[in-house]
């Protein structure tokens, strides 16, 4: 399963530069919006693994010992597969707050990008 998630991961990778250099555009803004991605991949993938573990362990009709167990087996899963870890940001420039979540850019991108028509169905409110 971890290996499953890691090709998946270099896949994404595979566009962006492995070297250090800031000269090289790469696909994602920095270094954070990488880590995002790859949370975020993880999260999906162990999705059904971490749902089933953790329906066994909040089932009061089973004996303590197994739900004992699926709360073991949940603790060893990565933490980063957890989706409360994903922290929206803005895909242009990778703040983390004031996200709006339907164009998934910041408040400041977002009147920006508003202000030149860049976005559809957005119109500046007149009165």
């Amino acid at each position: 399963m971890a290996l499953n998630m890691l090709t998946k991961v270099t896949n994404l990778l595979k566009g962006t530069s492995q070297v250090l250099n800031t000269s090289v555009r790469t696909k994602w803004v920095n270094a954070r919006m990488i880590r995002d991605v790859k949370r975020r991949v993880m999260a999906t993938d162990m999705a059904k693994d971490r749902l089933r573990v953790n329906s066994l362990r909040k089932n009061d009709i089973l004996p303590q010992e197994l739900r004992d167990i699926a709360s073991a087996e949940l603790h060893a899963f990565p933490r980063d597969s957890c989706p409360r870890r994903i922290v929206n940001r803005c895909v242009l420039t990778s703040r983390p707050r004031g996200t709006i979540v339907k164009w998934r850019v910041s408040r400041i991108m977002f009147r920006h990008l508003a202000e030149y028509n860049k976005l559809a169905g957005v119109q500046k409110a007149l009165w």
